[in-house]
């Protein structure tokens, strides 16, 4: 067994209820925040993505550094991916003109290229144990490729497939509610349930993002971005704060083909 994969402490949280709505709460900020630098603060899609991703690069290098687990480092990782997948979507389908269909399809291939060099690299993309740092490299930066394309994948639904911002959630709901129904009811792999539940509680926050902070004549709510942002953000440091999480497997080893 390669050394990477070798059982030492995780570094990520044990994948729980308490998981999956902090998760969603960060997804939804990585959107309204995002609109909030790249348009109320009318700083621009490049930009924002300069500065949110020079964040990332900061914050997931303490969390590789870092020796063991720690909830308010790996959650603002977390927040770093959903802001800056944000912005580098929405400058790949606005600012460079390839669309929502085409950004949607140009991620999806990257995040399959990151899986395959994790595999080829390690021979399993296990999410079992993330604890040594080429493991983590390969986690995070699939985690940010998945944040970015369900930014594309949301913003395809509710404007270029004409769903709206609430069709667009719906979608997205019931498909989270068919993978939910997968990991308890069928044989599937629970590490590939994982990370489809993963890729889609982004995009399920960003269209419930764009549904709080877009104009009403767009289908939104047309909240203030920023005001959205700090609530969204009061809420994740209170689960973090008050919540009892702990280093965990996420579903899936191994031992499974994963």
């Amino acid at each position: 067994m390669d050394a990477d994969l070798k059982a030492s402490p995780s570094k990520v949280p044990a994948v729980t209820l308490i998981f999956w709505i902090i998760k969603i709460a960060a997804t939804t900020l990585g959107e309204t925040g995002g609109d909030a630098l790249s348009m109320t603060e009318n700083l621009g899609y490049a930009v924002s993505t300069g500065i949110f991703g020079i964040l990332f690069i900061v914050l997931v290098a303490a969390q590789v550094r870092a020796r063991s687990f720690h909830p308010a480092l790996y959650w603002a990782v977390i927040v770093a991916t959903t802001t800056v997948g944000t912005t580098m979507a929405d400058y790949a389908d606005r600012s460079l003109g390839i669309g929502y269909l085409g950004g949607t399809l140009i991620l999806f291939a990257c995040l399959m290229a990151v899986l395959a060099l994790w595999w080829f690299s390690l021979g399993s993309v296990s999410v079992n144990h993330i604890s040594s740092p080429r493991v983590e490299m390969f986690y995070w930066a699939t985690i940010l490729f998945s944040n970015t394309l369900g930014t594309a994948l949301g913003d395809y639904l509710a404007d270029g497939a004409g769903l709206g911002f609430e069709g667009g959630a719906l979608v997205f709901a019931l498909a989270l509610a068919l993978v939910a129904a997968a990991y308890f009811f069928t044989a599937m792999s629970h590490a590939v349930l994982f990370w489809l539940a993963f890729i889609l509680t982004r995009p399920l926050g960003a269209t419930v993002g764009d549904l709080l902070d877009k104009p009403v004549a767009a289908g939104g709510f047309n909240l203030s971005r920023i005001a959205a942002s700090v609530v969204l953000a009061l809420f994740i440091v209170a689960m973090v704060a008050f919540t009892q999480q702990r280093a965990g497997r996420h579903p899936g080893g191994q031992e499974q083909g994963s």
